[in-house]
């Protein structure tokens, strides 16, 4: 229960209420809306519902018991169910717009001035229609499935625009010659009114014009011919009777005749054969030949009828003539629609056409109305399971052609035509065809497979194993033709890159190793070698592959008594001396290690079998005893090998250090023995290593069969195992080679070593494209052999011994003969004889003669092919051009009708100019007798006209095509354009077309004037020269000697590009362009060497002591660095000057007795980080002890702080920044390597040797080289040229032949960038435009009548032009235009002849036509609104008696839409004031004066007279329309502003300078006039007026005050300027010239 209140509640409040008409006791019925339409079927079958209550007048729900139970409306109803595939048959019908009607504005007043219009509303019907039987359905249905459209729209209603007329033409002449008549002038309508606009005004004026008075009285009355009536047929009966009449004259002649003869029987049955064959083929011209008749009557000129008798004339106009009874259009039903032209399914164009026709029944005679459309297309779409899916293309390409790298040289470039020796950045190209895609055609290819696999397995033996060959899966389609794939077109172009060889880079040499067994673990014989190696730094790449193109990496010396392992000596001890004593002879031993041959320290078990070192002899100084240093290090050996004249050697040195006593000591030796020389590097110089040969070529290696196929070598699949071997021989350095036992065996690199074979790749080619198409079946005029070709495209070239491209790809065969081209012509028979009116409708005329006179005649036309062979008519329609005239007017002569024969041909021409031809004719029968006949002038008997003159004149016209080059097929392969290979320069040659005229000015063919059409001209296109630059400079010296630097090489400026070559690269301000790459030094490259210092020389000598303080020298060399230590001296600037050790120090020499201690140690290291808490030292060991007397030993330990960057120094790692990206000596582009180097840098800054950061420890993970890629200066490729295109005109001066060229590949980096010519025209050959033209309309003729209907006829005429629209054409031969279609105007109907209205004197009538005007569009501030274009023509009134103008018509106008119409502005126009008067008109933007179209409001005024008029003397009406007082006169103003008179200005007196008796020069204010009392005029007179007429200054003399203001305030400045005290002068800065330094900035061209 409190659910049903709830729901009520809701209905109550959701839904709004309707009120019942009837009310009960306590409340009404009230209901609401339908609810949703529901039922278990679509359709009309549904039921909808909607709740009914009864509601209490106080507004809350109540019982129904409670409400009329009698007006209580249904709650359910019958209704139509929606679904979904309703959508197809229901649709909105939208009506058109209505009118747009103004909105009522809340404001009713206007402005006074429309802008743009007035804004409003329109509206339209909307309906839903069930669309198949078109009937109106419920809006509920359509609104299912769409929205209602919307009922309304705003819209514009545009300003008023007026009729807008021209100009008046000038008047007419009188219509009387004597007399009073009339003149007319009329003008035309430019612009109809619109949108409300007003009316035209009339377009006629007319005045009254007076002659000299008539002699002759006024003719009253007129002869008015009316119009023709209706073409009808005579009477049956007569038609009946006259059939009779012919047939039995028929009979007569044939029994008269009694033939009886075969062969005439046969002629005659032909012949009816041909009439009744004729009368078939005439069934589709039912033609009939009737009469019409005319009225003809006289007329006053007030157009009342009278008696025919005022009309007094000779002849009367004829009343009858014969016609072609009218027969309009008849045409058969359509036919069956023709099957879909779309017979397959095309996703992308699904619609075909269809197409379906009609024929002729019967052809229109003497009508107006044209055949319809005898067929009708409308599209299609093929439907059903069966329909199979269309051809679908696309493209398709070939391998990749090899990878080149010369297309991208420059010209000067030395390395083109050397394609084996470059690498780097490359183009490569394919081939791109079209081929249907969704058509299998791979089955040749996988029989050609099958084929290959089992010819292979048959051949397939131990003894050989197979050459495999990799199946590849390409899918190759035969070629289509191009035009059938649409889409982006494959690139034919890429970039390629050709992997560069890396060069092997070797380490330098180590030492000379000790002399060795060959090999330590099989030690034979007493031969041993001594070895020196290296390593590779840089493994090789390219070329064979592997260390084959290394040099050596090892050398051998052979020696004797080899050791695998000997003691080497690592320290000596101290002195130590014999027998426990203190000091005297003592020894040392020596601390000794084990090495091997390589130097490395094993255990001191191997070294058993070698010779200990023995300890050495010393001597530890006594007190007073000579003191000598230890023995320096030896020196490095002065040769590297020994030989007969060379020996190596080495010295070590020893110093005094103190000297001894003069009692007891022992002394010092002699300086021969402070110096040792021993032998070293006793070895010869006979030096020898293995030498090996480049790698030969693989061969396929038969012991390996199980191999597998799918390893890659050098990233390319290989099929096979194979052997590669090399030679290995001993050889003598600078000698050559020798037997093999000088090197060591055990070291010899291999000979022998496996590779992997290529696969081998056969050629692939597509099948046969389809043969080209053959000419259509007949072609007239060409009977040159046709051929049809096809071709195929190789799509993978032959590779690594794989089958060769044998088959051709390109053949040809002849096409079959054509069929002989069938044409059609109309033949035409006889015509029949001349039909007259009949004598019923003649005998009633005046001066009719029964069997005579005009009439009409027929004949009839039939269809024949070339041959003569029959054809249907529907032939000749398509191909014969017009049909041939069916009916002409005949004459069957009268009695008193001239006769004459047929005028013959034209006589035959001299050639010569001037000269003329004629034809004659010859008076028949009884004409002779006849007088009227015999007259010349109105029957001439000749015929005379000049004969063609044959003169030709040749003149150039037009400009000068573009300069072309010789057309040839230039060989490349496979569409590879290397630069230089295509030929887009040298000498070509440009044309100019030649015109032929002959000596009227007319254009004719080119060959009467024995010219092929053209003037050529040698021309040059200018070949492309690319920048030239010098070759590079050698490296500079790397900029560091120790750590990282750079080192520069440069290129110059040569040549500047011209005529579109390649760009230079940005160069400097001098024209050079630098590469700059980062370079290392070794720091110990070279190094300082000291030899021991000198014995100190004391300064102040003791004699007695030879001691004490004193200087000693050394001497300090720069060396390079080897392994076997510094060995050359060089210059001393190669080494660090900073680290040089001292080549002097003092020195303190002691005595005798007193201590000697030794030379100091190094220096400990200080702890890292340096800090001066920590501190470093060294100590010496004391020698010889002190005597008694003697100075004891010192400290023999030194101390000192460890300073920041003084005695202690941070490390670490620099890294540089990255090289430009540096490319192998043999590329131009592509991939390349940038650098960087990595530096120990000390921490003040210094670089120094990498063993200094190593021993640290530090971290170093920087990458120091990195890939990176050098744009390839890509030339621009184009396409070949286009064929050259059809002429652009097909007749005329300026037509032209086009040719493309498209871009293949753009520029790119520095290549040639692309000409601008993409685009070669070229004249065509003239030819004359022939074109069929009307002549003039005759003026109406009214045939032996003064008025009524007549005619006026034109002709048409054969004329030549030059295509231009200056030329108009002039007159030629007929014969010109017989290959060209009748078409005059666009159209095929030709109209010579027509029916006119010939004005009988006093009647009023409408002029002509006016012209179309021009077409004009609705715009507001030159902004179209949409509205289309108009254009307008009318027609004029004009009068003939002012007595008629009630009878005259309506002028008339007619408008009709147009397009490509334009806005036009309309302005006021004003002449220069004449007086107080002017001329003011409308003119419209185009220069036309106009009547109309320009604002009314804004009329400039044409008049300013005063008012009151000046009267008085002197005064006259200014601008302003006041009066105002002439020059030389002031004016004096009545008090309410009026002038009230003149006063003359008095004079000021100015005595000239060249008039010595004082003559005046006298001014006035504006104009100068003669003095009055100077009559010889040698001074003049001048006013100057400063006051006006209101007694105010005039403006002038301000201007004159502020001017002097300014002057005097200019001569005060100068007068300040020029006393003032200049001040003294700053010094200039002597600003240094800053040092040009050549900044890097990372370009690639650097």
């Amino acid at each position: 229960m409190v659910i049903n209140a709830l729901w009520i509640l809701t209905i109550i409040l959701v839904f709004p209420l309707k009120r019942c008409p009837e009310i009960g006791e306590k409340g009404e019925i009230k209901f609401g809306p339908w609810g949703r339409c529901m039922g278990d079927e679509c359709g009309p079958g549904g039921i909808q519902t909607r709740a009914v209550w009864c509601a209490h007048v106080e507004g809350w729900t109540t019982l129904h018991t409670n409400c009329k139970q009698a007006e209580r409306p249904s709650n359910q109803q019958n209704c139509f169910k929606v679904c979904d595939w309703h959508k197809e048959l229901y649709d909105w019908r939208l009506g058109p717009w209505n009118h747009c009607q103004p909105v009522i504005s809340k404001s009713l007043e206007k402005p006074l001035e429309c802008v743009k219009g007035e804004e409003g509303i329109q509206v339209r019907e909307i309906t839903c229609i069930q669309k198949e039987k078109d009937i109106p359905a419920e809006d509920i249905i359509c609104e299912y499935f769409e929205p209602k459209p919307l009922l309304e729209q705003a819209c514009l209603i545009p300003c008023q625009q007026d009729c807008i007329v021209s100009e008046f033409s000038a008047w007419s002449e009188c219509s009387k010659t004597c007399g009073s008549g009339l003149q007319h002038r009329t003008r035309h309508v430019v612009a109809p009114p619109q949108f409300g606009g007003s009316g035209c005004p009339n377009l006629t004026e007319f005045q009254v014009c007076q002659s000299s008075p008539c002699e002759d009285e006024e003719t009253m009355y007129s002869l008015h011919v009316g119009p023709w009536s209706s073409c009808s047929m005579p009477h049956s009966r007569q038609v009946r009777q006259a059939r009779r009449r012919g047939k039995n004259k028929e009979r007569e002649k044939d029994r008269g005749k009694g033939v009886k003869d075969p062969e005439a029987r046969e002629l005659i049955k032909k012949k009816r054969n041909r009439n009744r064959q004729n009368r078939q083929e005439n069934k589709y011209w039912d033609i009939q030949i009737g009469y019409q008749t005319r009225e003809v009557t006289c007329t006053n000129k007030t157009g009342k009828a009278a008696d025919l008798s005022f009309c007094r004339q000779e002849k009367l106009p004829m009343t009858f003539q014969s016609c072609v009874i009218t027969k309009e259009c008849q045409v058969s039903e359509w036919s069956e629609w023709s099957p879909c032209s779309n017979t397959c399914r095309d996703v992308a164009s699904p619609k075909g056409t269809r197409v379906r026709t009609r024929i002729i029944r019967q052809f229109p005679i003497g009508s107006e109305k044209e055949c319809p459309e005898l067929e009708e297309r409308e599209p299609c779409a093929s439907q059903g399971d069966t329909v199979v899916p269309c051809a679908t293309y696309g493209w398709r390409t070939t391998e990749w052609t090899e990878c080149r790298v010369d297309p991208l040289l420059s010209q000067q470039d030395k390395r083109r035509g050397n394609q084996t020796a470059l690498c780097g950045g490359g183009v490569q190209m394919r081939e791109v065809y079209c081929v249907q895609t969704n058509e299998n055609l791979l089955s040749h290819l996988n029989t050609h497979k099958d084929r290959e696999e089992s010819k292979y397995q048959s051949t397939s033996k131990s003894s050989a194993a197979p050459f495999l060959s990799i199946t590849f899966e390409i899918t190759a389609s035969k070629p289509v033709d191009l035009k059938s794939c649409t889409g982006p077109v494959p690139n034919t172009t890429q970039l390629c890159h050709i992997p560069c060889p890396i060069e092997c880079e070797v380490s330098p040499w180590s030492a000379w190793g000790p002399c060795t067994y060959e090999n330590c673990n099989d030690q034979q014989g007493k031969k041993g070698f001594k070895l020196r190696k290296r390593r590779i730094t840089n493994e090789p790449t390219g070329g064979s592959g592997g260390t084959g193109n290394c040099p050596h990496l090892l050398e051998a010396i052979p020696c004797e008594e080899p050791s695998c392992y000997e003691w080497k000596a690592v320290r000596l001890g101290d002195c130590e001396p014999d027998n426990g004593k203190e000091c005297g002879p003592g020894t040392q031993v020596q601390e000794v290690v084990c090495i091997n041959s390589d130097g490395e320290e094993v255990d001191r078990q191997l070294c058993r079998d070698a010779i200990f070192p023995i300890p050495v002899a010393c001597y530890a100084p006594c007190p007073k005893d000579c003191v000598l240093s230890m023995w320096s290090a030896w020196s490095s050996c002065s040769h590297t090998c020994s030989g007969k004249t060379t020996e190596g050697k080495q010295i070590r040195a020893r110093s005094i250090l103190a000297y001894a006593g003069d009692e007891g000591g022992v002394h010092c030796p002699n300086s021969s023995a402070l110096q040792e020389v021993r032998s070293c590097n006793e070895h010869p110089c006979t030096v020898y290593h293995w030498q090996t040969g480049p790698w030969g070529q693989c061969i396929e290696d038969t012991s390996v069969s199980s191999f597998n196929t799918t390893t890659t070598w050098n990233g390319e699949a290989s099929c096979s195992v194979g052997m590669q071997t090399r030679k290995v021989i001993c050889v003598r350095v600078n000698v050559g080679q020798v037997g093999p036992k000088k090197c060591p065996e055990s070291l010899r690199p291999e000979t022998v070593r496996p590779c992997l074979l290529p696969c081998r790749k056969d050629c692939i080619v597509t099948p046969y494209s389809d043969w080209t198409s053959c000419p259509s079946s007949c072609k007239e005029g060409d009977s040159g052999v046709k051929k049809q070709a096809r071709h195929r495209v190789i799509i993978q070239l032959p590779a690594n011994g794989g089958r060769d491209c044998t088959d051709p790809l390109y053949e040809e065969r002849a096409c079959e003969a054509p069929q002989v081209c069938q044409s059609y012509r109309w033949k035409t028979h006889k015509w029949r004889r001349c039909q007259l009116v009949p004598w019923s409708v003649q005998q009633d005329s005046p001066g009719a003669q029964e069997g005579c006179g005009p009439g009409r005649q027929a004949r009839a036309i039939t269809c024949r092919k070339q041959d003569g062979g029959q054809a249907g008519i529907h032939e000749c329609l398509w191909y014969a051009g017009p049909v041939p005239a069916l009916t002409q007017a005949c004459q069957i002569p009268c009695q008193d009708d001239c006769q004459f024969t047929s005028w013959s041909k034209f006589s035959s021409c001299n050639g010569d100019c001037g000269a003329v031809r004629t034809r004659k004719r010859a008076i028949v029968g009884k004409s002779k007798k006849k007088e009227k006949c015999k007259n010349s002038h109105l029957y001439p008997l000749i015929e005379t006209q000049y004969c063609p003159c044959d003169k030709y004149n040749a003149q150039p016209v037009g400009n000068w095509s573009d300069c072309i080059l010789p057309e040839g097929k230039v060989e490349v392969l496979l569409g590879m354009k290397a630069q230089g290979d295509i030929k887009e320069c040298g000498q070509g040659y440009r044309y100019q077309a030649m015109a032929c005229y002959d000596q009227n000015g007319r254009l004719v063919e080119t060959s009467r004037c024995n010219s092929h059409g053209y003037i050529e001209e040698a021309c040059i296109i200018p070949c492309p020269s690319d920048c030239k630059l010098s070759e590079w400079s050698n490296w500079s010296r790397c900029s560091k000697s120790c750590g990282s630097g750079v080192k520069v090489r440069s290129k110059w400026l040569r040549e500047k590009p011209y005529n579109g070559g390649r760009p230079c690269p940005k160069l400097d301000h001098v024209n050079q362009v630098y590469e700059v790459v980062p370079c290392h030094s070794q720091c110990n490259q070279y190094v300082w060497v000291t030899e021991p210092w000198s014995i100190c020389k004391v300064t102040f000598v003791n004699m007695r002591d030879n001691c004490g303080e004193g200087v000693q020298t050394r001497k300090v060399r720069c060396m390079q660095n080897t392994a076997d230590g510094p060995s050359d001296h060089v210059e001393d600037y190669l080494c660090d000057p900073e680290e040089m050790p001292l080549g002097s120090r003092e020195c303190k020499l002691p005595c005798p007795e007193d201590c000697v201690i030794s030379e100091w140690g190094p220096w400990t290291r200080c702890t890292l980080p340096c800090n001066q808490s920590s501190f470093r030292q060294r100590s010496a060991d004391p020698i010889r002890q002190p005597a008694d007397e003697g100075r004891a030993c010192p400290n023999a330990v030194e101390k000192e702080p460890c300073n920041l960057n003084k005695n202690c120094f941070h490390y670490d790692y620099n890294v540089t920044d990255w090289s430009t990206c540096q490319l192998s000596e043999k590329a131009v582009c592509g991939n390349g390597i940038k650098t960087r180097m990595l530096d120990c840098v000390r921490s003040d800054g210094k670089s120094v040797d990498l063993k200094y950061c190593e021993e640290l420890g530090l971290e170093k993970n920087w990458q120091m080289n990195t890939s990176c890629m050098v744009e390839c200066p890509i030339n621009c490729q184009l396409s070949d040229w286009s064929p050259w295109s059809e002429c652009s005109q097909t007749c005329g001066l300026t037509g032209k032949m086009i040719r493309r060229r498209t871009v293949t590949q753009p520029f790119q980096g520095d290549g040639r960038p692309c000409p601008a010519l993409m685009e070669q025209s070229k004249p065509c050959p003239v030819k004359p435009c022939y074109q069929w033209q009307y002549g003039q309309w005759s003026l109406c003729q009214v045939q032996d009548a003064q008025c009524g209907e007549g005619t006026r006829t034109r002709n048409i005429s054969c004329v030549v032009s030059d295509g231009s629209g200056d030329d108009f054409g002039k007159v030629v031969d007929e014969e010109f235009c017989t290959d060209i279609e009748p078409i005059i105007e666009g159209n095929k109907k030709m109209v010579l002849e027509e029916t006119c209205t010939q004005p009988c004197p006093g009647d009023c009538y409408l002029k002509d036509w006016s012209s179309w005007s021009l077409c004009q569009i609705t715009c507001v501030n030159g902004e179209d609104l949409g509205f289309g274009g108009i254009q307008v023509r009318s027609r004029a009134v004009i009068i003939q008696e002012l007595e008629n103008q009630h009878l005259c018509p309506e002028q008339m106008l007619e408008t009709k839409s147009c397009d490509d119409g334009q806005c036009y502005e309309y302005k006021w126009m004003a002449s220069a004031w004449k007086g107080s008067s002017r001329t003011v008109w409308c003119q419209r933007s185009d220069g036309i004066n106009v009547t109309g179209g320009c604002l009314v409001v804004r009329q400039p005024d044409a008049d300013r007279s005063c008012n009151p008029p000046c009267s008085q003397p002197h005064s006259y009406c200014s601008e302003m329309r006041t009066c105002s007082c002439e020059e030389g006169y002031t004016e004096v103003m009545s008090s309410n502003g009026t002038l009230e008179q003149c006063t003359l200005i008095p004079v000021v007196v100015i005595p000239t300078v060249e008039d010595k008796r004082g003559d005046v020069k006298t001014s006035r204010a504006v104009h100068p006039t003669p003095s009055s009392n100077n009559p010889t005029g040698r001074g003049r007179t001048w006013f100057l007026q400063p006051f006006g007429p209101d007694g105010r200054l005039k403006t002038w003399v301000y201007g004159v005050a502020a001017g002097a203001f300014v002057l005097l305030i200019f001569i005060v400045s100068m007068i300040y300027l020029a006393c003032k005290k200049p001040k003294k002068p700053q010094r200039r800065q002597n600003n240094r010239l800053k040092p040009l330094t050549l900044a890097y900035d990372g370009d690639a061209d650097m």
